[in-house]
């Protein structure tokens, strides 16, 4: 049996993540949402979904002693963040007058200042176009440019740009999915993205944790 386990520190959209993982998931897949770290540890594959604000995020994250765990787990397994769980992989968000992420992967967290200047609403919501810049296993079977649902006033930008898998624009172009080892991260929902998200979170649950 795979186990799935989706973190809950509190702050995620955990029955809409959850639920769609069912939906894509076989019977050998067991989908479970927990903030056991024990439960964690012992999963297949691990998503970090999160709605709200990064300080929010870390303090909880911090309480429940999961922030060390999320560190050592991201370089160990199948790792999946979605929105709010990408943005706090990255090193320092702007968010809350600044605030420190997990650091897993180097970069930062803007906010959508040109959007703004440019007179576009912020945060910038709605269905947008994903251009795939890699052939990636978590790609297979959506085709390029489909579109995916977003919810964000900030975008991640990482030092190193070839970790960039996925890339929307709203004003600028900015990273819609990163890379990294066994890691994929999305600034969009694909629990709402209708077929191409499930097709995501399919190749999620079957995805080795190699690119």
């Amino acid at each position: 049996m795979r186990r799935v386990a989706v973190i809950d520190y509190g702050m995620g959209n955990l029955r809409s993540v959850s639920k769609a993982l069912e939906t894509v998931a076989d019977n050998h897949t067991q989908i479970f949402v927990t903030a056991d770290p024990s439960e964690i540890r012992a999963a297949d594959h691990i998503v970090f979904p999160g709605v709200g604000a990064i300080r929010d995020c870390m303090a909880e994250l911090k309480k429940l002693e999961l922030d060390k765990l999320i560190i050592e787990m991201a370089s160990q397994k199948p790792f999946l963040g979605i929105c709010l769980g990408m943005q706090a992989l990255l090193t320092h968000s702007q968010e809350n007058q600044g605030s420190d992420g997990l650091d897993i992967i180097e970069g930062d967290v803007l906010y959508f200042e040109k959007a703004v200047e440019q007179g576009l609403k912020v945060p910038h919501m709605g269905w947008n176009e994903v251009e795939q810049t890699f052939a990636h296993p978590l790609w297979q079977d959506i085709p390029q440019n489909s579109r995916f649902y977003f919810v964000h006033s900030f975008y991640v930008q990482p030092a190193d740009e070839t970790k960039i898998s996925g890339r929307s624009h709203y004003a600028l172009p900015f990273a819609a999915a990163l890379a990294q080892e066994n890691l994929f991260a999305v600034q969009f929902h694909p629990e709402k993205s209708q077929h191409a998200g499930l097709q995501l979170l399919k190749n999620f649950i079957n995805w080795d944790g190699q690119s």
